[in-house]
């Protein structure tokens, strides 16, 4: 099994930014890619970005949040970290990491983590 923590969540200002971060441990060798997904109010669950763990290819969910949000990862670690720039109130949701466990299937989930972005 693989567990996904996340951290770094929280609350900012409309214009700042934040670091989401997230641990894989487990067994972890098998994992193909590591991303990003959030589900604002309301809303359903919305893709934001995802790495592959092979070539660190990445890959997003909208042009539109490419230009403001940025994922990385730390293979070694079996890290993945979400730079959010330029945060808009309508960012606020809970944003989950997930992992493949296998091509195209996001099987592991984190728990979540809080962001809530003020006007």
């Amino acid at each position: 099994q693989v567990q996904l923590v996340e951290s770094g969540g929280g609350l900012v200002q409309a214009g700042g930014s934040l670091r989401l971060s997230c641990a894989a441990s487990g067994r972890t060798g098998n994992i193909y890619a590591m991303g990003w997904f959030r589900r604002a109010p309301g809303k359903e669950r919305e893709f934001v970005a995802g790495i592959s763990m092979s070539d660190s290819r990445t890959y997003y969910g909208n042009s539109a949040l490419q230009g403001r949000f940025a994922i990385s990862g730390d293979n070694a670690k079996r890290a993945v970290y979400l730079q959010m720039n330029s945060l808009k109130p309508e960012d606020t949701a809970v944003y989950y990491c997930a992992a493949q466990g296998s091509p195209s299937t996001w099987s592991r989930w984190g728990q979540g983590t809080q962001v809530t972005v003020s006007s």
